[in-house]
């Protein structure tokens, strides 16, 4: 199966050259940066680039990103399974295909049997999509395995932070150099469509939660305090999965909104970049 693009040409640029130039603005690190992580997970967002690119590329910036990773996102459609994987194929982008790691995604099935083989509800949808031109441009040799959620009952997800976790860690066990590992991403905007005043406050309440590690305290701070964060549900299962591959620590990269690019404070969105290692 290969999956064509939703969004090349209005998320992101179509055109190879131009999207390569962008991920380069984005993405570049600093005279002074510090040395480049060895990262468990992320957290990135997935608004269109000229929103959120700047978030996500200021977290790509400081990882060693390795050719292997599993992303969870978020269904923003109603079309398919709760718990969606693809496990064969490839992705049309405009850099070229983006290879799913068949052998892992296999395995992640196979550990977790919540998890069907769904095309439906990956075909529209955006939130790992716009992962892969910047993973492509910075990570030779890359290849993905695509999850993406609109289950939100705990357990369920705890199920798949247990899967994730047991199929990284024999993985990295078999690695044979650090490009080898898996990195676990999850793709998530924060608060949306409340001004900005509001939206910070509540922001900085979830990603409290993330830097404490605290799935379950994420989980339920964003259904309590009604913060309208798209992927609250991948982010929680990421943690869980992240605490059993022996995360000590969470670091916030970036934070921004909408309003800091178009000067609309009344109505906005929230993006956070988080580094897990």
């Amino acid at each position: 199966m290969i999956r064509p693009p939703a969004v090349a040409g209005s998320f992101y640029p179509s055109d190879a050259r131009e999207l390569a130039q962008a991920i380069d603005k984005y993405s570049a690190a600093s005279a002074n940066a510090p040395p480049k992580t060895h990262a468990i997970a992320c957290v990135v967002p997935h608004a269109g680039y000229m929103y959120s690119g700047h978030v996500a590329g200021a977290v790509y910036s400081e990882m060693e990103i390795p050719h292997r990773c599993i992303l969870l996102g978020p269904r923003h459609y109603p079309q398919g399974q709760p718990l969606a994987i693809l496990t064969k194929g490839a992705w049309q982008m405009p850099f070229g295909e983006a290879q799913i790691d068949e052998a892992l995604a296999a395995e992640l099935a196979l550990e977790c049997p919540r998890l069907r083989e769904d095309s439906v509800a990956h075909a529209r949808e955006h939130s790992l999509e716009v992962q892969l031109p910047f993973l492509q441009h910075l990570a030779p040799r890359f290849q993905f395995v695509p999850v993406v959620l609109s289950s939100d009952r705990f357990a369920a997800l705890e199920d798949l932070g247990h899967a994730v976790a047991l199929v990284i860690a024999r993985a990295n066990a078999q690695a044979a150099a650090e490009p080898d590992r898996v990195l676990l991403l999850a793709s998530t905007d924060m608060n949306h469509y409340e001004n900005d005043a509001v939206t910070r406050l509540k922001d900085a309440r979830a990603v409290e939660r993330i830097l404490a590690l605290d799935a379950r305290g994420l989980y339920d701070t964003v259904r309590n305090e009604e913060i309208t964060m798209c992927g609250y549900a991948a982010t929680a299962a990421m943690l869980v999965a992240a605490r059993e591959l022996g995360a000590k620590q969470a670091r916030l990269v970036r934070y921004a909104t909408s309003a800091d690019i178009n000067g609309d404070h009344s109505r906005v969105v929230g993006y956070a970049g988080l580094i897990i290692c």
